[in-house]
């Protein structure tokens, strides 16, 4: 057999080692960070790329990190990257999703030719902007957002370019903080130059090269092999968001998926133009969103990788809020309005995989900052993420208290919390009685209650507040969130500064259910009364 050619045992072996590398990355950026959103929550993601810039291998990190990710890689293609370079960026519209999500992107020379490209994106506690936090709900404009970085070299030649460095260090709430993390993804890229230099010393630059392409490969027979067997035609959706945080004013977002043999198309015309408010989502946001989504209603073991997207396209109006022009607002677009359209691509689908689709889960991120204006070692920036009911499925109740679609951070422990902020939690628990009732029931939401123990800015970019997750099959629809600063509801996207002793409270949605509530199984409904999961 020729170095070109790898048999399925060495395929499965190269296969698990390519991920190896990816995962091996996460776990440098996780150990080596500081802040806790990263070292805690786990907001990151790394992956593996080849020397085309296609997806070889990826950590199984944040949904909508990943499937974003090629758009980076190919911008930094055009900037001619050489061996001993590091490229970084954030900027929405070169390569990037929202301005706190930091990628970096690094060739991988061995024996000075460049085989591939490591990866690592994550989501920094503070990139400047009008709201400690960067995740401002009052934003019309990108700028006002943060400190904007379109790929520049932070590493040339393997030598730090410390001008670039003082420059993002300089336009960020605590950057000792910031200086910390950064250093981590180098390491974590670093990490895999020399895991990609052992596996070419143990397998040949060829075989290795061979095994790139057999990997994708695989992935897509099996992807079209899925997608052949899910009935020809068309199949719609529309729902809406719940304003942009300037007005009220429902946005819908409207799908036409067709599937049509070994392929699929998604073509959102009939989506809202560009808002006002910052929940507009970059193309490459929109993408991810619809991956993930192929891949839940084909097979999720299938190794993700450039090869699962090729049989997927996706058509989006220029101008519209999936595919906004510059200098559009769009922070919420990432975290929000990704949720959206995973809510309305499924629904697409229900459909055509009726026994794969389940019904809405809680369809937000909830996502809380908290922090100071104070600089300095004063300073501080808290985010959150906070989850909530996943719907129910055939077969299956929908899990409680957990982080839905586009996003599976862990939380911030309670004591790592406290100890990190000005912060005290009051209350930390599931949500009794939000979820759906079904043949299988929604998953229940939560509260979190967080009294800020020092002057601070709370903004909040939430949805599911008015428009209900909905159930499936005759299931009902599941509770819908509610904000509360200091006990009275506030809008659904909020900025606003609070005195100490301010207590913010979230109450995150429930899931839909699945199924007529009247079939439910008898003992099912005696331990959900027994479990306090229904009122």
């Amino acid at each position: 057999m020729s170095d070109r050619e790898v048999d399925p045992v060495t395929l499965e072996i190269m296969r698990n080692q390519f991920e190896s590398v990816a995962e091996e990355m996460g776990q440098v950026l996780i150990t080596s960070s500081y802040s806790p959103n990263i070292k805690e929550r786990r907001d990151c993601s790394t992956a593996l790329f080849d020397a085309e810039g296609r997806l070889v291998a990826q950590a199984e990190h944040i949904p909508v990190h990943l499937g974003a990710m090629p758009e980076a890689v190919d911008t930094v293609l055009d900037y001619d990257p050489e061996p001993g370079d590091v490229f970084v960026l954030n900027d929405p519209f070169e390569g990037g999703t929202h301005l706190p999500d930091v990628t970096m992107v690094s060739p991988l020379a061995v024996d000075g030719e460049v085989l591939g490209y490591a990866v690592s994106r994550a989501h920094h506690a503070d990139v400047g902007g009008m709201t400690p936090g960067s995740m401002p709900a009052g934003a019309r404009e990108i700028y006002q957002e943060g400190l904007r970085l379109p790929p520049v070299r932070l590493v040339a030649g393997g030598e730090t370019n410390d001008d670039v460095l003082s420059l993002l260090l300089a336009n960020v709430r605590n950057p000792g903080e910031r200086r910390a993390d950064v250093r981590a993804q180098l390491a974590a890229n670093e990490r895999a130059e020399e895991r990609l230099a052992d596996l070419v010393g143990e397998h040949g630059r060829s075989r290795v090269l061979a095994a790139f392409d057999a990997v994708m490969d695989y992935s897509r027979n099996r992807v079209t092999a899925e997608l052949r067997d899910l009935p020809d035609g068309e199949y719609r959706a529309r729902d809406v968001l719940e304003g942009d945080g300037v007005t009220d004013e429902d946005i819908p977002i409207e799908v036409t998926a067709t599937v049509d043999g070994d392929t699929v198309a998604f073509d959102f015309d009939g989506t809202a133009d560009q808002v006002a408010g910052n929940v507009n989502a970059p193309l490459a946001v929109a993408k991810s969103a619809v991956y993930f989504v192929v891949r839940c209603v084909t097979d999720p073991e299938i190794p993700p990788n450039q090869g699962c997207y090729d049989p997927i396209s996706v058509e989006v109006p220029e101008g519209s809020l999936l595919n906004p022009d510059a200098p559009a607002a769009v922070v919420g677009g990432n975290v929000e309005t990704s949720q959206r359209v995973t809510d309305v691509v499924f629904s697409a689908l229900a459909d055509a995989a009726p026994e794969r689709v389940p019904a809405q889960g809680q369809g937000t991120m909830n996502n809380l900052t908290i922090g100071s204006r104070a600089g300095g070692s004063d300073g501080f920036t808290y985010y959150e993420t906070i989850g909530g009911g996943f719907g129910g499925r055939a077969g299956g109740d929908g899990m409680d208290g957990v982080q839905v679609g586009m996003t599976n951070t862990l939380n911030t422990p309670v004591e790592a919390l406290e100890a990190e902020y000005p912060l005290f939690v009051e209350a930390y628990g599931l949500r009794e009685g939000s979820g759906g009732r079904g043949e299988f029931r929604g998953g229940l939401g939560i509260v979190r209650s967080v009294t800020v123990e020092a002057d601070a800015t709370v903004s909040l970019l939430t949805e599911r507040r008015r428009v209900a997750p909905r159930g499936i099959a005759g299931g009902e629809d599941g509770a819908t969130g509610q904000n509360l600063v200091d006990g009275e509801a506030v809008p659904s996207k909020t900025t606003r500064d609070v005195p100490a002793g301010t207590t913010v409270t979230v109450r995150t949605p429930g899931g839909g259910g699945y199924g007529d509530p009247n079939d439910r199984d008898d003992d099912a409904a005696r331990r959900d009364r027994e479990d306090e999961k229904t009122e």
